[in-house]
């Protein structure tokens, strides 16, 4: 992958600053926006592979930031919020977000999850052999554009979403455990738990399911994609 581009959108300035300086001194390219509005401008220009988005913007929430965004690009968003409730955290994985980290929070905190971000996307890039399709049924994923499909109707999803489709099928047919899966996706270092896990797995259900259920819930295990 090239070098990974970010666009911070946070108003309060100290805050901002601390990110800020934080990104510089490690090397990263970023832009910054203090508004909702002008963070949707620049997602729509600059093209960010990681977003780290603060909720509660001056001009318009951040959930509506994530829904505008999901309706065209596929970057990582990490929250950082002030709002530290399971709900709240629920909502913006709902909506398309990545991450979460709760304010107050700590620059090796920061530094992590961002690492593991940049882990992800790349174990993705290494999912997209040219010739390779993984067909189950209903269900087609082309591994060389990033798309999926379900009867040959595209299906829309999260980065996250897709690369959790993606191990599930590499393994289909084996039963996966929630710490394996966990430790996949989100690498080893980052404080993930078993309920964003739930979040997300609910979600890519909902969007592949056709007729039939490719996902198996495995009750205090895992998970299992259903071969067909």
């Amino acid at each position: 992958m090239s070098e990974m581009k970010l666009l911070v959108v946070e108003d309060d300035r100290s805050v901002l600053n601390l990110i800020a300086t934080t990104l510089k001194i490690h090397g990263y390219s970023f832009v910054t926006a203090m508004t909702g509005k002008e963070a949707v401008s620049l997602c729509a220009s600059h093209h960010p592979d990681l977003i780290l988005l603060d909720l509660g913007l001056p001009d318009m929430d951040g959930i509506d930031v994530i829904r505008t965004v999901r309706t065209w690009s596929g970057a990582m968003i990490i929250i950082i919020s002030a709002r530290g409730e399971d709900s709240d955290k629920i909502l913006a994985l709902d909506s398309g977000a990545d991450d979460y980290i709760t304010k107050p929070f700590s620059i090796d905190e920061l530094l992590a999850r961002i690492r593991a971000a940049s882990r992800r996307m790349k174990f993705v890039e290494t999912l997209n052999d040219e010739n390779s399709v993984f067909i189950n049924g209903d269900l087609k994923i082309d591994y060389a554009s990033n798309l999926v499909y379900v009867k040959d109707k595209e299906i829309h999803l999260t980065p996250i979403e897709y690369k959790l489709l993606c191990l599930l099928a590499r393994n289909a047919g084996k039963v996966l455990t929630h710490s394996y899966i966990i430790d996949k996706i989100w690498g080893s270092g980052v404080d993930t738990d078993i309920v964003s896990l739930r979040v997300y797995m609910t979600s890519l259900r909902k969007k592949i399911r056709g007729e039939e259920d490719f996902i198996r819930t495995h009750i205090g295990i895992g998970y299992q994609m259903i071969r067909k």
